[in-house]
Formats: C-alpha cells, structure tokens, sequence
C-alpha cells in the first residue's frame, strides 16, 4: 500500500494536495510520502522479526539524505557501492558498524574512506580487490572486514539489465572461486573473514529464485565449516520486487515464511539489502502536460518530464502507470504516446497508452517512481534535475531545490587562450 490516493477527484499524498505543491514549486518533481517509506521499512523489518538480522537499505535505489535519515532513525543500516554513498550514509546519521560496502570497481581512495569510517564490512567481489583492501588496511593499521560476494549462478527471472547472479555476469565469484577466495583471505595479515554475500538481481516476483539462491550459499558455508572458516554474517542482498502494472510480487512476511526456516538453521545474522521494495511505490513523479498533438493518425501527449528525469521506461522498456492529478473532466479515454522534450525518440514515459484525456496543461503522476528516480537523472540536454519533495502528515517538505542553469555550469571553465 502506499499513501497517495484521490480524494474527490484530486490526487493527494498523505494530506497534502499534489495539485498544491505543483502551484508552489513548479512542476516537474518527485514526490514522496514519509508515511508509505516509514511503513514499508518496517513492514520488511519487521516480516525477519524472529531471526538476528540487519535491514541495509539499497542507498543506489534512492539516495536523497532526507529518506536515508528516515531509515536511520528507524534503526537500519546501508548498503553502498561508492564513496559517495558512503558520504551520504555518514550525513543522514548512519551507524557505520551498519554500513556493507559493494560493487566491483572500489577505488583504493574509496576503501580507505570506508576503513576509516569503520563501516561493518566489505562485500568482495574479486580476488585482486581483496589484494587491494589488505594492502591499503596495512598502509593505515587497521583490519578489514570482509565478505566475499557469491554468484550462485541463478536466473532471477527479470530484466536481463537488473539481473546479477548468473555466471555471465560481472558480479562476484563463482563457488569454486570463492572456496579459494576464502582460503586467500584467511591467508591476509589485514584481512578479517566475516560474512558471505550473495544478490541476483533486482524487480524479483517469484520466490524461488530467491530459495534456490540461499540453498546454494548454504551448501558453501557447511564447506567452509569443514575448513574452519565459520561466517557470522550471511547476507542474502535485496531485489524483492514491487507493482508496476500487473507483477503479483510476495509480500515481505510471504517472503521471510519461506526463508525464515533455512536462515534460522544456520546461526548467522542475516543482512538483507531491500532498496526498491522500501521506496519503489513510495514515490511518483509530477509532471505537466506542455502541448498535445496528432501525427498520422498517433497522439502525443508531450509532458516536462524526460529521459532525463525518469529513464527506466526509455533504457528498460519499464512500465509506469501514469494518472491524471485531477480528475475532472477525464471520463473520456484516448490512447497516446506520452513523450518529453529531450531530443531522443527514445525520450518516453509510455507509449500506445490508454489514458484519460490529458489537456494541455493538465498535471499527471507517474506512479512507482521512488526507486531508480532521481537516483538515475542526468543533465542530458543541459536540463535542471527536478526538485524533490516530501510529505509528511498536512505539511510538504523541499528536500532538493530543483537545479538552475548556474548550477548546470558549476565547477566548469574556459580556458584563458
């Protein structure tokens, strides 16, 4: 459930009308509702409530610093896959002993701000990575804590863009190269074994994928027992999907009734890394409609929202529903292409879209947009990123001013010849 709903025919978030924040900021914008982000955390907490465990949350999903001090406070920790992540975690309040650390590409400059941090653990993805975290935590005295990333060759059933945990993919190790990975990092003066990690993707409906993924890394650890190489921590990563249109995903509790037996067997604390289950449905994007027009027959609905605002439907195919902020006066249905200003064929939120019919001028909301939002935006064509907004109760909060054009330029220069 999520906290934007008509009342009458105007779309509000929580008790704020949307129409309203649009007259005060401008439009377009992301929106989020305090209540649906509090909820959903707590919902998926809560689901693992009978077995030592830790909620990281997906900072890559949606790093604003607001929503981050919102998990804080709730008692979550983070998971991150760069420095900067790390430096937004760190602001909002985050306790670094809750801090996991992933990706394959961390810099040496990255792993020591993150062994400086003290953050709870790194999540290996590769033999020469666990080489650099020894070598820069001997440069600064310290031990590293670590988990090596498991790639349990599993098909996690989504977009081949979001799915990691095959053997095609860049991420982790392979089983066999993880046993030896082991035994490398045991080896390492400044290296301290800790966990095992394993993530196979993102916008998982199904939880088979998920079992078949745990059952594999459970196999591992019982090997690494007979080499007395004992984890405290398994984390099982993230990637419970949400409703775009018509998914059908578990919800958390149906989740953790079918994990929860297995985990409790294995007397680890279990770290999940849930990102667009907590935000996905959470957020939406506002957006204007600029003009309407008709070409050969087709109709396009031409919105001040892009690409660059909200890439998921151009770069996956993604769907997002899309409902008027007003409903008056919409009974009739059209069908149309709903496109942006950005110079791309490819700039669209959806396309042979049967809609109410959008005027020029109407607001629209393009719903599920919390998650992979803002976080994926860009500047491309030299456009302001979109403001920020969050709602909690009767009152609305700025929680990123929209760019102007002098930030656009920031940091740049002409060379004096």
């Amino acid at each position: 459930m999520h906290d934007f709903q008509y009342k009458g025919d105007e779309l509000y978030c929580e008790d704020v009308s949307v129409k309203k924040i649009a007259k005060e900021v401008g439009t377009p914008f992301y929106l989020y509702s305090y209540n649906t982000l509090k909820n959903h955390f707590r919902a998926f907490d809560s689901a693992f409530a009978g077995i030592p465990h830790l909620v990281c949350f997906a900072v890559k999903s949606n790093s604003n610093i607001a929503l981050l001090k919102i998990f804080a406070e709730e008692g979550g920790g983070f998971d991150i896959v760069s420095g900067g992540e790390l430096y937004r975690a760190l602001l909002a309040g985050a306790d670094p002993q809750k801090i996991v650390y992933a990706g394959v590409g961390k810099t040496r400059e990255e792993i020591r701000y993150a062994l400086k941090s003290n953050i709870l653990m790194f999540n290996v993805e590769s033999t020469q990575e666990l080489f650099a975290i020894d070598e820069v935590a001997g440069e600064i005295g310290v031990k590293a804590r670590v988990a090596l990333r498991v790639n349990p060759d599993i098909d996690a059933k989504t977009h081949p863009y979001i799915s990691t945990g095959l053997k095609t993919h860049k991420f982790g190790m392979s089983t066999k190269d993880a046993l030896e990975g082991y035994r490398i990092a045991r080896s390492l003066e400044n290296i301290e074994v800790t966990g095992i990690h394993k993530h196979i993707g993102s916008q998982i409906t199904q939880i088979s994928p998920f079992m078949d993924a745990l059952e594999r890394i459970v196999a591992l650890i019982d090997i690494l027992k007979n080499e007395n190489l004992n984890v405290r921590y398994l984390n099982i990563g993230g990637g419970l999907g949400i409703t775009y249109k018509d998914e059908s995903p578990p919800y958390p509790k149906e989740l953790a009734a079918e994990l929860s037996p297995v985990l409790k067997g294995i007397h680890c604390t279990i770290i999940f890394e849930p990102g667009r289950v907590i935000v996905g449905n959470a957020g939406i994007l506002v957006t204007r409609v600029l003009y309407t027009k008709r070409s050969e027959g087709k109709t396009f609905l031409i919105v001040d929202a892009g690409m660059n605002d909200l890439v998921r439907p151009s770069f996956y195919g993604s769907y997002h529903s899309i409902l008027p902020v007003d409903k008056n006066s919409n009974s009739h249905k059209i069908v149309a292409d709903v496109v942006g200003p950005i110079c791309e064929s490819g700039d669209f939120l959806a396309k042979d879209r049967v809609l109410p019919e959008l005027k020029k001028e109407s607001l629209a909301a393009i719903m599920s947009a919390g998650a992979y939002g803002f976080t994926m935006s860009s500047n491309y064509n030299s456009r302001p990123r979109v403001p920020e907004i969050l709602v909690r109760d009767k009152e609305f909060y700025i929680i990123r001013k929209r760019e102007s054009y002098e930030d656009l330029v920031r940091g740049e220069e002409i060379p004096l010849f």
